[in-house]
């Protein structure tokens, strides 16, 4: 016992916390990912939109 508290409860609270830092790096990694997705498409789009306007011209 640490401070009067077991063990096993200390043991838990590291886990909750690093499985809480774990989510948080996740969630940046999916919010990376899906910015670079969001801005190929764009990319895609805007070339679609220069080609339309070089055949119009």
């Amino acid at each position: 016992m640490v401070l009067g508290v077991p063990w096993w409860i200390i043991i838990v609270i590291c886990f909750i916390f690093i499985s809480g830092y774990m989510a948080f790096r996740a969630m940046q990694a999916e919010r990376k990912l899906e910015q670079h997705f969001i801005e190929e498409e764009g990319n895609i789009y805007m070339e679609r939109l220069e080609e339309e306007r070089k055949k119009r011209s």
